[in-house]
Parts: structure tokens; C-alpha cells; sequence
């Protein structure tokens, strides 16, 4: 598999939001169970809205991570991105949400 550089990743980016937003989603159920997994009590239910709710959130999340990511990776120089890119900006964007 060959790394994905920091122009390449631009172009998808743009293309694909381009195309839509909404074709990249988390599955409701994965949502649901991440959520549910963390709840004390089994009988504790998540509704339909929070995790929707929730889903939007971890797009937005993924989406802050990757542009960030590119942009460390640009601000190095660099003409891929690597994990060690992710890692510098994740304190932050930690933070930030």
C-alpha cells in the first residue's frame, strides 16, 4: 500500500465533498453499541436522535482529524502523511472537542 501524500489527499478530499458529504456516515448500530458500551446499567437505552447526534459528531471528528493531519504534514514539507503527523495534532484536536 503506498502512502497517501499530502496533495493527493487534498484532491480526494475535495472531490469527495464534491461529490457529498453525506455518502461517508457511520452505521446507526456501530454508533448505538460504542455508545451503549460506556452505560453502567444494561437498561439504559440510547435514542434515535443522540445518535444521530453522535454520528454527525464522529464525521466531524474524523474529518478535523484528517485536515489537520494534512496540513502538519504540509507544514513539514512533507509529501505524505504518517502516523507521527496524526500523533502531533491529536493532543489538540483532543482538546478542541
Amino acid at each position: 500500500m503506498q502512502p497517501i501524500t499530502a496533495e493527493s489527499a487534498l484532491i480526494d478530499k475535495n472531490l469527495k465533498m464534491a461529490e457529498s458529504s453525506a455518502e461517508i456516515t457511520f452505521k446507526k448500530e456501530t454508533v448505538s453499541k460504542l455508545l451503549s458500551s460506556f452505560f453502567k446499567d444494561e437498561k439504559t437505552k440510547v435514542g434515535a436522535d443522540a445518535v444521530l447526534l453522535m454520528a454527525e459528531m464522529l464525521h466531524v471528528f474524523v474529518q478535523e482529524a484528517a485536515q489537520r493531519t494534512i496540513k502538519q504534514a504540509e507544514a513539514e514539507d512533507c509529501d505524505r502523511m504518517d502516523i507521527e503527523h496524526f500523533e502531533k495534532i491529536l493532543p489538540q484536536l483532543l482538546l478542541d472537542f
